[in-house]
């Protein structure tokens, strides 16, 4: 089974960071690929996406350091996210596993849009700002 890793350097917090991606529900308030989402159980989500509708299950947890999920109806099987504080930043890493080799490419680059998203939202709440007042497009 294929799998890709995107890093991305993030001028915030590890913390910071962390409860951005452990909030499942606020998803759709910085991520631009998720419209709605939607708690279906414990640890469990189905999501409204731009590129359609997925069901993750929260496998593994590690505060301020990792989280990983099982996905159903999604081009990847399995993703997370891992967490090296360096300095300043946070070296951020999303890796996904996925059954296509020939969906590489897009899978890479929804990675490097998923960070970019992440980053400019983790900026936002360090330097003071309010969630509800972010613009994610």
């Amino acid at each position: 089974m294929p799998k890709l890793e995107r890093k991305l350097e993030i001028k915030a917090s590890a913390k910071t960071i962390f409860g951005i991606l452990d909030d499942t529900m606020n998803y759709p308030l910085w991520n631009i690929v998720v419209n709605e989402i939607e708690e279906i159980g414990p640890d469990k989500h189905f999501a409204k996406t731009n590129v359609g509708d997925v069901t993750s299950t929260r496998t593994e947890t590690v505060e301020n350091e990792k989280i990983s999920v099982s996905q159903e109806n999604s081009p990847m099987t399995a993703m997370g996210y891992i967490l090296k504080p360096k300095g300043d930043v946070v070296d951020t890493m999303i890796w996904a596993e996925f059954e296509l080799a020939d969906q590489e490419l897009i899978m890479g680059m929804a990675g490097e849009i998923f960070l970019k998203s992440l980053a400019k939202f983790a900026e936002y709440l360090e330097a003071g700002g309010k969630p509800e007042d972010f613009k994610k497009k």
